[in-house]
């Protein structure tokens, strides 16, 4: 993705070069509404574009908080991890007392809807450029690249707040910039859905090594819509979760992902967009764009880096590590956690107070460069593996073989015996488990615990009830803690947002 984001830079420098002559009648230093798009070049970076906030919404720093990271907002929610710094904002998740004015509740809203601005300008765009090096199929495919963005960035938003506004076109008008509310389900049905089938329909690339979205992306994703779909708080029932295996058994079958024989393989920059990763957000210390995750989970002033900064800003529970079967690989040192680690100055070992997350160290980055140059993934392959386990055990009312080899293939990676229960709801709650243990600290098990309405109980081993679980900190989920709050400086400027959620 690096080599496409100066293509757009151009094209935005282009956009905005300062003229000497601007105030004359008919200025030419910049393209004008009405002007006449007409290059491969300038397709591309339509179609670019709709990259571009991704890393600002999943990985955004949060400029009111030290260490504050939006990424950090799922993982403080599940009540499962800790956090070194209380400038994150952290304590008022631990304690579910935060409101619409929290850290990173309104830099999420704003960074999607940007990057679903930025769609709709490419989706509008791209059909009326029309260029001797442009093909019909380099069109459609452009534009399944934006209708699949578009559809992953409402994908978020309808998890994260529920109803929001419904924007596919490109304001005209100041009346249309205070855009009431559409129900979460009208979102999935008008436009995630549609979006991500009109480009399933194209003749996008398997798998893309530069980090757009390929076809596999598109299943992937598609296949996590429909999951969550059929569960909380639509509530679509089998019919999705058949839906949803249909599209990851495509991943599984149409082969070209696998799982990495190590853990730390994905912590190797030179496997980026490769082997298990099937979409990443693009991190390239070469152009000075660096993974923030690497120094903000070091632990806090430990002196084991280079970094002027060793932030401490997320870090897991003790119970959370304890809940681990017994010989899981996992939480072996320096697989996804570690406990110690050598001065970077004096080469004695740093034995930490609790465990921290090994899954963003970079160590060429860490004791050389202090430019982190992982990727940061969205989907990867034991992603849809476990998705495929859990949506055709719903939709088939018991897991078939395919789905038994697909659980126990994350679970021999583990070093764990296979898992041999047929029993639906025990294999759901095996696969489960395993999305816990295989994804944390990917932003997957918030989202997991809002659809299934179960958390796991890391002390008891119990399934509690979302609404009604306290957490190791004391706190107790209530219905309030199932969606976020619209922002505040939102609905102060557009009150059509409100009512805002419960709760709040």
């Amino acid at each position: 993705m690096k080599k496409y984001i100066y293509i757009l830079s151009a094209f935005v420098g282009l956009i905005t070069t300062s003229c000497t002559k601007f105030l004359e009648e008919k200025p030419t230093g910049f393209i004008t509404p009405d002007a006449e798009l007409s290059s491969f070049k300038v397709a591309r970076a339509f179609a670019d574009g709709c990259y571009q906030n991704l890393k600002d919404a999943v990985l955004g720093n949060q400029p009111s908080s030290y260490g504050g990271n939006t990424w950090n907002l799922m993982e403080f929610m599940t009540g499962k991890t800790g956090s070194d710094l209380g400038q994150t904002g952290y304590t008022t998740f631990q304690k579910l007392t935060f409101t619409d004015e929290a850290f990173y509740v309104d830099t999420w809203w704003q960074n999607l809807y940007k990057g679903i601005g930025a769609c709709n300008e490419a989706i509008t765009a791209i059909p009326s450029i029309n260029a001797s090096d442009l093909s019909d199929e380099q069109k459609t495919n452009m534009l399944a690249e934006a209708h699949a963005m578009r559809a992953l960035y409402y994908f978020y938003l309808v998890r994260l707040y529920g109803a929001v506004p419904e924007i596919t076109e490109v304001p005209k008008d100041l009346n249309s910039l205070k855009p009431s509310r559409a129900a979460a389900k009208e979102i999935y049905d008008d436009i995630i859905i549609p979006d991500l089938l009109t480009a399933e329909k194209s003749t996008l690339p398997w798998k893309d090594a530069d980090g757009r979205i390929s076809m596999g992306a598109v299943k992937s994703v598609l296949a996590d819509v429909y999951l969550t779909y059929a569960g909380a708080a639509i509530n679509g029932g089998n019919q999705y979760y058949a839906e949803s295996a249909k599209r990851s058994l495509d991943v599984i079958n149409k082969g070209g992902y696998s799982l990495f024989t190590e853990y730390t393989d994905m912590i190797d920059p030179a496997n980026k967009n490769t082997k298990e990763f099937i979409f990443q957000v693009q991190y390239a210390a070469s152009v000075n764009v660096n993974n923030p995750l690497t120094p903000l989970t070091i632990p806090n002033y430990s002196g084991i880096s280079l970094y002027s900064d060793e932030y401490g800003s997320v870090y897991p529970t003790d119970q959370f590590i304890a809940s681990f079967p017994a010989g899981d690989k996992r939480v072996k040192e320096r697989q996804f956690i570690y406990r110690s680690y050598p001065n970077a100055k004096t080469g004695a070992t740093v034995t930490f107070a609790h465990p921290y997350i090994y899954k963003w160290f970079d160590v060429n980055a860490i004791t050389n460069t202090l430019k982190a140059d992982l990727n940061y993934s969205l989907y990867r392959y034991a992603d849809v593996l476990l998705m495929y386990a859990e949506a055709s055990n719903r939709a088939e009312g018991a897991p078939n073989a395919v789905a038994q080899k697909a659980l126990n293939d994350i679970r021999k990676r583990a070093e764990l015996a296979p898992f041999t229960n047929t029993n639906t709801d025990a294999f759901e709650k095996e696969v489960w488990l395993e999305r816990y243990f295989e994804l944390c600290f990917e932003n997957k098990m918030w989202f997991d615990m809002i659809r299934t309405r179960k958390i796991h109980n890391d002390v008891t081993g119990n399934w509690d009830n979302f609404v009604g679980h306290k957490t190791v900190f004391g706190s107790t989920y209530t219905e309030k803690q199932l969606l976020f709050p619209i922002p505040k400086q939102e609905t102060d400027i557009n009150p059509n947002l409100l009512p805002n959620n419960t709760g709040f």
